[in-house]
């Protein structure tokens, strides 16, 4: 009986102690995972905002494609404001970049998809006769300027013109771009936006202001980027300003609800 007793209470004594261990490990790491939150938590929006920017910049390798961050940095803030303010549909996923502050001969278009963190397409672009000739150095929202126009703009209707297929675009920034219709600034397809015509003039041709791409690509481009998409020309032009720069906009979109003590996931 004696023996029975004492081997009962062993094992109630080591039953207790595994208790009390697992109950030890499991309240460190319940402190543990409250601590990793808090700290988490603590973070401003903007600065959860940068992070998220920059793991889209090296998961989509877009250093690698030759796209500067600074420039990345205004196009994805200027497209979570666009999206703030209900002027692309919330399900829109794709960012289309222009950077005219590079050469004609650099492949200075990125269409990409945000939510993938991968680039659809990387080509060559063409800016307006009355810019510049390699360089984009002037830029206008003028009629018959015959100049690019830097800032965010809307893709629209899909039409069938002088150029074959094109997509018309709507200027957002007042000022910069928004005669882009009257303008008849579009997306569309160009025989002199080639590998060809650079190895023969050392430069791309250039169009009448419009982001032209290469004939053989134009279907593909206006595909991907149809629908209400943003596309964002960038530029050498210190002039150049806008509303949809707002970064504590942007980082309130993806981190609603923030005042620095409460985070959600992002959201496209």
């Amino acid at each position: 009986m004696k023996k029975r007793f004492s081997w009962v209470t062993c094992i109630l004594l080591l039953l207790s102690i595994t208790i009390i261990s697992w109950k030890a490990e499991s309240i460190t790491k319940h402190r543990n995972k409250v601590h990793s939150v808090k700290f988490h938590k603590n973070r401003s929006a903007r600065e959860l905002f940068s992070q998220y920017v920059e793991d889209i910049y090296n998961t989509a390798q877009l250093h690698e494609a030759g796209l500067d961050y600074t420039v990345f940095q205004k196009a994805i803030t200027g497209y979570f404001n666009l999206k703030a303010s209900d002027e692309v549909p919330q399900t829109s996923t794709v960012l289309t970049i222009v950077d005219l502050a590079k050469p004609s001969t650099a492949k200075r278009m990125w269409i990409i998809d945000l939510l993938d963190k991968d680039i659809l397409l990387h080509t060559w672009v063409a800016h307006g006769n009355g810019s510049g000739d390699d360089m984009a150095q002037y830029f206008s929202n003028e009629n018959d300027s015959h100049a690019s126009s830097l800032g965010f703009y809307i893709t629209n209707g899909i039409y069938n013109g002088k150029h074959g297929q094109s997509l018309k675009l709507d200027g957002m920034d007042a000022g910069f771009n928004d005669n882009a219709r009257s303008r008849g600034i579009v997306v569309h397809g160009a025989k002199y936006v080639s590998e060809g015509t650079i190895n023969a003039l050392g430069r791309l041709g250039r169009s009448e202001g419009c982001p032209a791409v290469s004939s053989k690509l134009i279907k593909k481009v206006i595909a991907t980027i149809k629908g209400k998409t943003v596309l964002f020309i960038n530029g050498n032009d210190n002039s150049y300003n806008s509303k949809y720069l707002d970064e504590m906009t942007a980082a309130s979109y993806v981190y609603p609800g923030i005042d620095g003590s409460q985070a959600e996931n992002a959201s496209l």
